[in-house]
C-alpha cells in the first residue's frame, strides 16, 4: 500500500510537471518556478512542451502501472516507469540542477525501494 502510494505521488508530481512545462512555462508561475525572465521563457517554450509531454508519458505508464489487475505485470511496469524517472532525475541532476533528483528523482527511489520490499 505504502509503495502504491509513492508510486500515485510520483504519478502526480509528473502531471504537475507536464501542466508547468506545456501549459504554465511562459506565464509568471512557470518563470518564477525555473527562474527565467520572459525572453528565455518564450525562447524555449517549444522545448519544454516537449519536455512536458514526456513527462505526461511517464505519468500514464506509472498510472497504467497501479491499475492493472496482474500483479506480475503491474510489477514489471512500476520497474520499468520508476527507472524511467530515477535515470531522467539523474540527468537532470548532472545536467541542470541537483535539485531535480530531490524533488523528480526522490519519490521514484522511495517507490521503487517499497516495491522491492513488498515483494
Amino acid at each position: 500500500m505504502l509503495a502504491n502510494m509513492f508510486v500515485a505521488l510520483t504519478a502526480l508530481l509528473h502531471i504537475g510537471f507536464l501542466v508547468l512545462e506545456m501549459l504554465l512555462w511562459s506565464g509568471p508561475i512557470g518563470r518564477g518556478v525555473f527562474r527565467m525572465g520572459e525572453a528565455q521563457a518564450e525562447t524555449t517554450k517549444v522545448l519544454a512542451a516537449n519536455q512536458g509531454l514526456y513527462n505526461g508519458f511517464l505519468a500514464a505508464g506509472l498510472i497504467w502501472s497501479l491499475l492493472h489487475p496482474v500483479p506480475e505485470f503491474a510489477f514489471e511496469l512500476k520497474l520499468f516507469f520508476l527507472v524511467c524517472v530515477i535515470v531522467a532525475a539523474i540527468y537532470g541532476a548532472w545536467s541542470v540542477s541537483l535539485r531535480i533528483l530531490l524533488v523528480q528523482g526522490g519519490p521514484a527511489i522511495i517507490a521503487l525501494v517499497l516495491t522491492f520490499l513488498a515483494l
